[in-house]
């Protein structure tokens, strides 16, 4: 029980909260003034131990200065204890320059990368029945040049109206898009500053399952500038989101709403990989540790022609409106088959339109690579350019058969638009939910809501909707 009387400030065990007559307290400090219950000899004693240990004390401040610890006293009843405390002094870590030859601690790593490291938040405005609604999202970014280039996840800066960079020593800059590929979903912001400390960017190809990675960047929104560690888990690692199929890094890296655009450093404090999205749950189970990242390998090449270009140049575009042929539109049309890519329509001039695609036809195969479904085509599009030929085999009339496609670029009317037109079942896409997140765009008001959250299939803010999948 507590006990306060005369603030004395200290515990007493009776169950009423007494205190024994003419007892000292049960726990003293090292030195007290004499309590009016000792005898005059006692006096003399307590005072004489009580010196003692004040100098046993002071020794022991001075041998730990030179010596491993710090001895801290305290005497009471007749005996005494004491508390080792470390004299280590704090560790200097060492400002080390990234020269992709020696590995680096995680906190030399931190210290040489820091700066490139920043922090983007964005706003925008809705009207909902005529009212304005501003809403306000976060997520992280890294420095790619010294005069202001930044690249970030495009579902960071998506839908928004005005866009601000914080660097770490707390500047803040008004950003402007120079371009963004939804595709591959990446940025390329840039704001007016000169003498910024730019990354170095690695070669993710190197990267082998159990290589320790890090990440920092903004999660939630307000713990800027964190970082967390962990191990890549697996590599080309296949996943959907919102209907486009990705190549990503795995890794048990804690990533978490904010985290999105912000880089993935491997142990030579290289930036291998654009923190994207993670699993936070699987059906109805709950899991952990599923972080991903973009591989900067697959998107540097698009990260530089986004510069120059505002947008990807040389992205292969067909020209179709597309969707995922289901078993309940083959017994419609009574198709002999019950799986492809069904195209609703083609854009006339366009490659499909040229190579002599028609309403109707559905895509089974192209080149050597099965397509069941619409995902399955934007996936295997990516590994094609503006000009390639394919060889697409196609369900017509009942019969099978080869037309050869040359791609076309992307309209300059749609380089903002990165991804075709294209018509899905909502119930189908509902069905698919696997229940994964999307980090990076979200309110802060409700820890970032705007992720997506129905299995990769469906979007809040402007981020595609539910029953809308991706064309190639």
């Amino acid at each position: 029980m507590y006990n306060d009387e005369n603030n004395l400030y200290h515990y007493t065990y009776r169950k009423d909260g007494s205190e024994p007559r003419n007892t000292p307290p049960v726990v003293e400090a090292a030195y007290r003034e004499p309590w009016e219950g000792d005898s005059g000899k006692k006096q003399n004693k307590k005072r004489g131990g009580a010196k003692i240990v004040a100098l046993a004390l002071s020794c022991a401040l001075l041998g730990g200065a030179a010596g491993a610890g710090v001895m801290w006293g305290v005497s009471g009843s007749g005996s005494s204890t004491s508390v080792n405390i470390s004299s280590r002094p704090a560790t200097a870590v060492a400002l080390k320059t990234v020269d992709g030859k020696n590995a680096m601690t995680d906190a030399e790593l931190y210290a040489a990368n820091v700066n490139s490291v920043v922090s983007i938040n964005s706003t925008s405005t809705t009207n909902y029945f005529g009212q304005q609604v501003q809403s306000a999202s976060a997520g992280s970014g890294f420095i790619l040049t010294a005069d202001g280039y930044i690249v970030t996840n495009r579902h960071v800066i998506a839908d928004t109206d005005a866009v601000k960079v914080t660097l770490y020593n707390g500047d803040t800059y008004d950003a402007a898009v120079i371009g963004s590929d939804e595709d591959y979903d990446i940025a390329v912001l840039k704001i007016t500053a000169t003498g910024l400390q730019p990354v170095t960017l690695g070669d993710s190809d190197t990267l082998n399952v159990g290589d320790h990675v890090l990440a920092v960047g903004n999660p939630l929104g307000e713990l800027t500038f964190s970082m967390s560690g962990g191990m890549v888990s697996s590599v080309n690692r296949a996943i959907n989101v919102d209907g486009t199929p990705f190549n990503m890094i795995q890794t048990d890296t804690s990533i978490n709403p904010g985290n999105s655009g912000g880089p993935l450093f491997n142990q030579y404090g290289e930036v291998v990989g654009i923190v994207s999205a993670k699993y936070s749950s699987y059906s109805s189970e709950t899991v952990e540790g599923l972080g991903f990242a973009i591989p900067m390998n697959d998107v540097l090449a698009m990260i530089q022609d986004i510069m120059t270009n505002g947008y990807v140049t040389n992205k292969p575009y067909l020209g179709v409106t597309q969707g995922t042929l289901t078993a309940q539109m083959a017994a419609q049309y009574r198709y002999d088959i019950s799986q492809g890519v069904f195209i609703y329509s083609v854009e006339d001039g366009s490659a499909a339109d040229q190579a002599g695609l028609k309403m109707g036809d559905v895509i089974t195969k192209l080149d050597d690579t099965e397509i069941t479904s619409s995902e399955d085509l934007v996936a295997a599009k990516k590994a094609y350019s503006a000009g390639d030929t394919s060889t697409f085999t196609v369900y017509r009339d009942g019969k099978t058969q080869t037309v050869k496609v040359t791609w076309g670029s992307v309209p300059a009317s749609q380089k903002t638009e990165t991804q075709e037109n294209t018509q899905q079942n909502t119930q189908e896409n509902t069905q698919n939910n696997n229940g994964n997140s999307y980090y990076g765009n979200g309110s802060m008001n409700d820890l970032f809501n705007y992720f997506f959250n129905n299995g990769f299939g469906g979007s809040q803010n402007g981020q595609g909707s539910q029953g809308n999948v991706p064309a190639a």
